[in-house]
């Protein structure tokens, strides 16, 4: 869970122990405040939750192989201990993440569509609305296809479940109830602010930007190979416009006062979560709201515990710590 400026990731290790780590979170790149702004910072708040969950994958990791257990409370790390390492390998790690979504989301359904069209012996110009509508149609097929595989896995379910607590842990707090299992049972696994819904808006402004810009492109080169890599580079660098773009009417159709227009047009990214997200169990609400209570304390100036990892023996001593 991460507040304005905290980052708190707690983690049941196998034997039944809880590992908080609570750490000051600094964004990325403070200097440039206007990345900041509005339609820049959704770009930056996509790299940051990236990073961030990299980060807590790690940790996770980490306790699950954990050998020797420190004794319950017991500061397990310093803060910042081999921070340079980590910060590097969530580096090559993010570097390739990128290169995946690039290959995945913009050059696959750009060249099926290609594709498509010559098979149809279609023009697939670009000047046209067809070819946009077509490229986001593979888009949302690739999408929701990789969810669904990856939700078929083992890892995934049970990560899919913690999502559903996460969703579940926000719903109790933005309710004003306290935080607690009971409380928390109750409100559905599906958020409006949810990264999953985020990832389909950016498809269809996807659509809408690349029918707005793409038919001003000039030709380049009549070698159709050099021309294809030439609009596939302007796809990539409309990805920061149009991450900026979808942050911000995501923000807004999560309001009360959101035109229901707006509504309307996001709520498939509210049934996409129906994959990505699962009816989690009670231990992993724990994990979620204990999680999100830390944060919260650490927001409010009333910090539980120093920077660096703790280990309770169950959550009922870390709810009470």
């Amino acid at each position: 869970m991460r507040s304005p400026a905290s980052l708190v990731v707690a983690v049941r290790r196998p034997d039944g122990q809880i590992a908080v780590r609570e750490e000051v979170w600094e964004t990325l790149w403070p200097k440039a405040r206007f990345l900041r702004k509005p339609f820049f910072r959704g770009a930056v708040v996509l790299v940051e939750s990236v990073w961030n969950g990299f980060s807590a994958l790690a940790f996770s990791a980490e306790q699950a192989e954990a050998d020797e257990m420190p004794a319950a409370g017991a500061r397990a790390a310093p803060p910042g201990e081999s921070k340079p390492t980590g910060d590097l390998a969530r580096g090559l790690m993010l570097g390739v993440s990128f290169l995946f979504m690039v290959g995945l989301f913009i050059a696959a359904p750009h060249l099926l569509t290609l594709g498509a069209f010559k098979l149809l012996g279609r023009d697939p110009s670009l000047k046209g609305l067809l070819f946009h509508g077509v490229d986001g149609v593979f888009r949302i097929a690739i999408l929701v296809g990789w969810l669904a595989l990856v939700a078929r896995t083992k890892d995934a379910q049970r990560l899919f479940q913690y999502h559903g607590a996460e969703h579940k842990a926000i719903w109790t707090y933005e309710s004003r109830l306290p935080l607690t299992v009971e409380n928390a049972r109750g409100f559905t696994t599906q958020h409006p602010r949810c990264g999953t819904s985020f990832l389909f808006v950016v498809v269809g402004v996807a659509v809408l930007l690349h029918i707005v810009v793409l038919p001003l492109v000039p030709t380049v080169s009549s070698v159709s190979a050099l021309q294809t890599l030439f609009v596939l580079g302007l796809k990539i660098l409309l990805a920061f416009p149009v991450a900026g773009i979808a942050y911000e009417l995501q923000k807004l159709s999560a309001r009360a006062d959101c035109p229901k227009v707006l509504k309307a047009l996001v709520s498939p990214g509210l049934w996409l979560q129906r994959i990505t997200t699962v009816e989690p169990t009670d231990d992993q609400l724990e994990i979620a709201l204990l999680a999100l209570d830390r944060a919260l304390a650490r927001e409010e100036g009333r910090p539980r515990a120093t920077d660096g990892v703790q280990v309770y023996p169950d959550f009922a001593v870390a709810a009470a710590a």
